[in-house]
């Protein structure tokens, strides 16, 4: 009899041992910023940036000061973090693929944190679509933003036909759907969870159109703006298709802009407009960071403030007139470099400190794996970058990889960009001693053992 009673409470007491530790498992709150380049503040992306939240984030965490998306484009780039499977091996390039298509069997993220126990719940936009949830699979639960009339503030020096997407707004903040979400989060985390869980906060902005309420444009008042540095001759030492994809225009769905009429930058400059969209570009990045404020104070209130994880990631870059270029769709340093904070509570390495390996997204699936104490998955195309966490000076030899369509890649070092396209045009930029990309140096002869060893790369990492 007394082992039958030694035998239960032994059991009972590994219950009671393995909840303990699932309840202490930490929970993840997970910040998508839409179209983020590295204009904050903590990263000195722009000289007039306005990003004291953010930044305030960037203090008591670890930043990495060369994280890459791979894909300069808000659907690739989304799949391939959440699922761990690069563009290259999923085929999923575009914005119009559903990836459940191309991937029928893929675990993403929230399926496989929800398998071990987690909630996952989400808001705004995570995956590619601002009130979609993407993959209903992966989820919960998904809220779903009302949209509210937005009222715009015409610029009286503009053409009809020049109708630019950017300007201020009537509005309140509170009629903005980012503003939505976030009451949406706040309220998730004012709650009791019996369980560890994975609280999603997708902002759609700074993406276009740049229409935020005034207060944000009167942080970076016009006549002060200070224009990126660019060189006139930037696209004639690039390949043809490097150069195509620096004319090429993409219009905005739903919002009248210069690409209606011709190439972007021409009609930037035509009307004008390069200060003012620079601006317009601060403003919004402004009103994002006022609400990742509210959204930090709520979780540094709540009794989830010591067990949380919080991850703030951009999914790619963009371009403002660098290389007479805007908006994403290419492969170099500005269309590819993004924002990316980790801030694990309780580790003595989260104190504000950079780390200056080049780390990918696609590193963030099994990264949160890693700080969940899960189970390892085999079949990620991403690393954790944990170790970088822990010590971020430390050696860190692996190269990252971004994709922009079929056949065209980009590999990015501590010191080179090698940029190889489908008909075999070529780039390659030395960072020590170029950090602009400026000098176009594929065709330099005595660079040809770099040039080999980065297309190695390519092919290790592209087969299926």
């Amino acid at each position: 009899m007394r082992t039958y009673l030694t035998g239960i409470l032994l059991l009972v007491s590994f219950g009671l041992t393995s909840l303990a530790n699932a309840d202490s498992r930490p929970n993840i709150l997970f910040i998508a910023v839409d179209d983020l380049n590295d204009w904050v503040g903590h990263l000195g992306g722009h000289p007039q940036a306005e990003t004291p939240n953010i930044d305030r984030l960037a203090k008591r965490g670890i930043t990495f000061t060369r994280a890459y998306c791979s894909a300069p484009l808000c659907n690739p780039s989304r799949v391939s973090l959440l699922t761990g499977i690069e563009p290259s091996k999923s085929g999923v390039y575009g914005n119009g693929e559903k990836f459940r298509e191309k991937l029928p069997y893929a675990v993403t993220l929230m399926q496989y944190l929800r398998k071990h126990g987690y909630t996952a719940k989400g808001g705004g936009k995570i995956f590619h679509g601002a009130n979609r949830p993407g993959d209903t699979a992966s989820w919960d639960f998904y809220f779903k933003a009302a949209r509210s009339r937005l009222h715009q503030i015409r610029q009286d020096n503009l053409p009809p036909e020049a109708w630019a997407p950017w300007g201020t707004l009537k509005n309140k903040d509170t009629d903005l759907l980012d503003t939505k979400v976030v009451n949406w989060a706040i309220s998730e985390l004012g709650k009791k969870h019996n369980k560890p869980f994975f609280l999603a906060c997708g902002f759609t902005k700074p993406h276009l159109p740049w229409y935020v309420p005034e207060k944000y444009f009167d942080l970076h008042p016009l006549d002060k703006i200070v224009l990126p540095k660019v060189l006139n001759n930037d696209r004639d030492d690039l390949p043809a298709f490097g150069k195509k994809l620096a004319r090429e225009v993409h219009d905005v769905s739903g919002a009248r802009n210069f690409a209606q009429h011709g190439e972007d930058h021409d009609m930037v400059l035509k009307h004008n407009q390069w200060p003012r969209a620079v601006q317009s570009y601060l403003a919004t990045i402004s009103y994002v960071d006022a609400q990742v404020g509210r959204l930090m104070r709520a979780l540094d209130s709540s009794e989830h403030a010591k067990n949380t994880i919080v991850v703030l990631w951009g999914d790619h870059g963009w371009h403002l007139g660098e290389k007479q270029h805007w908006r994403k769709h290419a492969l170099w340093e500005t269309t590819t470099r993004t924002t990316l904070i980790i801030d694990t509570p309780g580790s003595a390495h989260s104190d504000g400190s950079q780390c200056a390996r080049p780390v990918s997204l696609i590193d963030l699936f099994p990264s949160l794996v890693d700080l969940c104490r899960l189970p390892e998955l085999d079949n990620l195309d991403g690393k954790s970058i944990v170790p970088l966490l822990k010590e971020p000076k430390r050696q860190w030899q692996r190269p990252v990889l971004s994709t922009f369509g079929k056949g065209n890649h980009a590999v990015r070092t501590a010191r080179w960009r090698y940029i190889q396209y489908h008909d075999g045009g070529r780039e390659l930029y030395d960072h020590k001693n170029d950090p602009n990309e400026w000098r176009n140096l594929a065709n330099v002869p005595h660079h040809g053992a770099v040039i080999r060893r980065l297309q190695s790369v390519i092919r290790n990492r592209t087969k299926r």
